[in-house]
């Protein structure tokens, strides 16, 4: 198979799977991994997905809203290793709001161990997932976008006025120098924005692919931000920005 027709077919497995891995496909084409690697980048330089590591990801509109068992499946690494270095931030006995983004879901396995922890969220995926946890877990009630397995309305925003708490941890779909953070859906998006209003510190989870990226509906400048967690070492002009807006980058 030459490789141009290789690149081709593993644009095809991307776009119906939103992900590859490098010893699969090496696999699947009989060709070493290294060669693989040199596909995947030439595929990223055309714009066709996002390199990983030890493979890659579709790339998808910052506006595209997608259902939640497809963005579970997104980038699931990365957001777990997210969720572990967000948990070293979080103490026994605090009270934290929760958007409902799958990277707080794992955010959830990965504290799961820590005491006396109060949840307030508008997911329905983790207060069902965790109902046998020893966390106190309130839910915002509200109408539910069966999209996203998450709760939103006036109903989710009196139930967050009712609460201070000492963080709230969201996620974003995308960060922009000039934009500030952004999100793919006004009501979802409302939601976040009520959270931070009601927490002492604002932790925002967002991994690599979110950088300089634009979507549809601005949540808030930086101002309001605490901590931003990630999975890799942002650029030079990333770094400066946040450390003049007093931001704690953990990655």
């Amino acid at each position: 198979m030459l490789a141009l027709e290789r690149r081709q077919h593993i644009i095809e497995i991307i776009g119906k799977d939103r992900k590859v891995h490098v010893p699969a496909l090496s696999q699947l084409f009989s060709v070493t991994e290294e060669t693989i690697r040199r596909d995947l980048e030439k595929l990223e330089n055309e714009g066709h997905l996002t390199r990983t590591y030890g493979g890659a990801i579709l790339n998808q509109h910052t506006n595209e809203d997608l259902p939640f068992p497809a963005r579970t499946s997104i980038n699931h690494e990365i957001k777990q290793a997210i969720a572990q270095k967000a948990a070293s931030l979080i103490k026994d006995g605090d009270t934290i709001m929760l958007d409902a983004s799958t990277t707080c879901l794992e955010l959830m396995h990965s504290i799961i161990n820590k005491k006396s922890l109060t949840i307030i969220t508008n997911s329905v995926k983790i207060t069902h997932d965790f109902i046998d946890s020893n966390f106190t877990i309130i839910s915002t009630g509200g109408v539910l976008r069966a999209h996203s397995l998450a709760l939103t309305g006036p109903a989710a925003h009196n139930t967050l006025q009712n609460y201070f708490v000492d963080m709230a941890i969201i996620s974003c779909k995308g960060l922009s120098l000039n934009k500030g953070v952004m999100e793919s859906n006004e009501p979802e998006g409302q939601l976040k924005k009520s959270m931070i209003e009601q927490a002492e510190k604002v932790i925002l989870l967002a991994d690599h692919t979110k950088f300089n990226q634009t979507a549809f509906i601005k949540l808030f400048d930086f101002d309001r931000i605490t901590y931003v967690v990630t999975d890799e070492v942002p650029d030079n002009e990333w770094l400066d920005f946040f450390a003049t807006h007093d931001i704690q980058v953990i990655y």
